[in-house]
C-alpha cells in the first residue's frame, strides 16, 4: 500500500507549510480532515480541493459538502473520492479552498511516494510543520467604555437618542439657537445691594 507524501502550502504565506503523509486508499475527506488538524483551524468551514495542473489551473472538484438546490452533478464529495482515483501524476498538484468567504486558499503538491506504510504508524499524520499558520479569525477589540453594538438593541438605542434630543431642546432659545448662558436664578435683592454699593463708591471717589 503506497504513502503518499504531500506538502501543503499557504498560498498567501508560501513559507509555511506542513507535510503530510496519508495512504492512497484513505479519502480526500480524511485529508481535509489532517490538513485542518495540522493548522490548526476549524475543520467544519465549506472547503474544496481542486484537481489541477501545474499552473495550477482548477479542474475537476471534489467538495466537503453539497450546497445548493443547482450545484453541479461533476462535484464529488470528499468521503466518496479516494485519493489514488486521482493522483495522475507524481508531482500531482490540488488547489485547495477552505472557508471561502475568508479566502484561506492552498497550494497541495505531492512530491514523494513511499512504497508501503511503517508498521504500528497511523495515517494520515503530519510529519513536518514549518512556520506559525497564522490564526483563522482575527478578533476586533472594543474600546473602553464603549457601548458594544450587539448588547443595545433597538428600543434601547431610540431611548438614549430621545433623551439627547430632550436635553438638547432645553437649551434652545427663542431665535432657535443653542443657549450657552447659565440657568441659575439671580436673587433680585442681593443684585440690588451690589448695584447700591457699587454708586456709593463711585461718589466717594
Amino acid at each position: 500500500m503506497a504513502i503518499y507524501r504531500f506538502r501543503v502550502s499557504f498560498e498567501e504565506f508560501d513559507d509555511t507549510y506542513r507535510d503530510i503523509e496519508i495512504k492512497s486508499v484513505q479519502s480526500f475527506e480524511h485529508f481535509h480532515l489532517a490538513i485542518q488538524e495540522a493548522i490548526g483551524f476549524d475543520a467544519t468551514k465549506p472547503a474544496s480541493f481542486f484537481m489541477s495542473n501545474d499552473l495550477w489551473k482548477k479542474g475537476q472538484e471534489i467538495t466537503l459538502v453539497k450546497t445548493g438546490e443547482n450545484h453541479s452533478q461533476e462535484k464529488l464529495l470528499m468521503k466518496d473520492a479516494i485519493l489514488c482515483d486521482f493522483i495522475a501524476d507524481p508531482h500531482q498538484k490540488i488547489y485547495y479552498v477552505f472557508d471561502a468567504p475568508s479566502q484561506w486558499s492552498f497550494f497541495i503538491e505531492l512530491f514523494k511516494i513511499l512504497p508501503d506504510s511503517a508498521p504500528g504508524k497511523k495515517y494520515p499524520v503530519c510529519v513536518k510543520i514549518h512556520g506559525d499558520a497564522p490564526k483563522q479569525y482575527v478578533s476586533v477589540e472594543i474600546p473602553k467604555g464603549a457601548i458594544d453594538p450587539e448588547f443595545i438593541d433597538e428600543e434601547m438605542f431610540q431611548e438614549l437618542l430621545e433623551e439627547e434630543v430632550e436635553t438638547d431642546s432645553d437649551n434652545i432659545d427663542s431665535t432657535g439657537e443653542v443657549s450657552t448662558e447659565f440657568t441659575e436664578e439671580v436673587d433680585e435683592e442681593e443684585f440690588d445691594n451690589i448695584e447700591e454699593t457699587s454708586d456709593d463708591e463711585a461718589e466717594k471717589e
